[in-house]
């Protein structure tokens, strides 16, 4: 989630700097959702992030329903 755009969020993920996203500099945008508040925003993010199964958040970024738990 970032109230920046999109593209100052990755610029600032792929600069060398202290954090998870610092100790690499080849991240790319996968996917993204608009939310018109941020609350809603980081609902969403919360629910994905906790969904822990690479198969679902796969299936998510190539638009596909996924059946599994």
């Amino acid at each position: 989630m970032t109230s920046d755009s999109i593209d100052e969020r990755l610029r600032r993920h792929n600069t060398n700097h202290k954090g998870f996203t610092g100790k690499a500099s080849d991240w790319e945008i996968a996917y993204t959702e608009l939310y018109q508040s941020k609350s809603e925003a980081y609902s969403r993010e919360r629910l994905v992030k906790s969904w822990k199964s690479r198969k679902r958040i796969e299936a998510l970024i190539r638009g596909a329903k996924f059946s599994g738990s």
